[in-house]
């Protein structure tokens, strides 16, 4: 059955000008995000996928082309996208409880259904034990899943991801990436990741989109094609080295 789609980069330019010279992000950039999707952005260093992130998230303006939520121009931010960054943006003076119900309030929710909402997103990411305590007391992974489950609070149709995992140490990584796709598979919620891991990118995406900095955009898409979960096989590392060939040739060249 054909799903419609939730996004669409359509034409999309970004160039910043500072001291009289431009740079050029991307320029001409388009492609579809289906509804449910998981996609990842990776590509080298100064390629745009922050930036390309923020401009869909509405935090910063296009110089040219724009982009699309159901056929909606995105203008500015807004709660139909939940954003994660790599530094979780919880507040330190509230508990985790507290983080979630400020998420909550923002969609309008008051009273004794706070606390009781706030415990079933708590739930969700395996944190209720944890309700009570400030940021300061958390480890990094466990920051991480507050800032899921206030994402999720807000009860997004998109979930934009900037490097979420991209401070915490091997182990914890893999578990945040598989409570990730616990969360997806859950919730079904349209995804984009943006990440410098090709493995993690491959592990959680329907497609990955390479961006290129030569190009000014994307360079590839690639269909990842595997049953779920995608384990480590020998059509795994196949992408993984395509992938990482496309990155490497770019970033050797002069």
């Amino acid at each position: 059955m054909k799903r419609d789609n939730m996004i669409k980069v359509e034409n999309l330019n970004k160039i910043y000008s500072k001291n009289g010279r431009d740079l050029v992000v991307f320029e001409d950039l388009s492609f579809e995000v289906q509804t449910g999707e998981f996609l990842s952005l990776v590509g080298p260093t100064g390629c745009g996928k922050t930036t390309l992130l923020n401009i869909i998230a509405g935090l910063e303006r296009p110089t040219a082309g724009r982009v699309l939520i159901r056929d909606r121009e995105v203008n500015g931010p807004g709660l139909d996208r939940g954003l994660v960054f790599q530094e979780a943006p919880l507040f330190p003076w509230k508990t985790v409880s507290g983080n979630i119900e400020l998420a909550l309030k923002a969609k309008g929710i008051e009273g004794r259904n706070l606390r009781e909402l706030s415990r079933e997103f708590l739930e969700t990411v395996g944190l209720v034990k944890w309700a009570d305590y400030y940021p300061k007391e958390l480890s990094g992974g466990m920051k991480q899943k507050v800032a899921l489950a206030k994402a999720l609070a807000q009860d997004p149709e998109i979930l934009l991801l900037d490097e979420p995992f991209g401070a915490l140490d091997a182990q914890t990584r893999m578990i945040m990436q598989e409570e990730l796709l616990k969360i997806w598979e859950r919730f079904r919620k349209t995804i984009l990741l943006v990440t410098h891991s090709i493995d993690e990118s491959i592990f959680l995406s329907d497609r990955v989109i390479v961006l290129s900095s030569r190009l000014k955009g994307a360079r590839e898409v690639i269909e990842v094609g595997l049953p779920r979960p995608h384990l480590p096989t020998e059509k795994f590392w196949k992408l993984r080295t395509q992938i990482w060939e496309i990155i490497r040739d770019e970033v050797l060249e002069p």
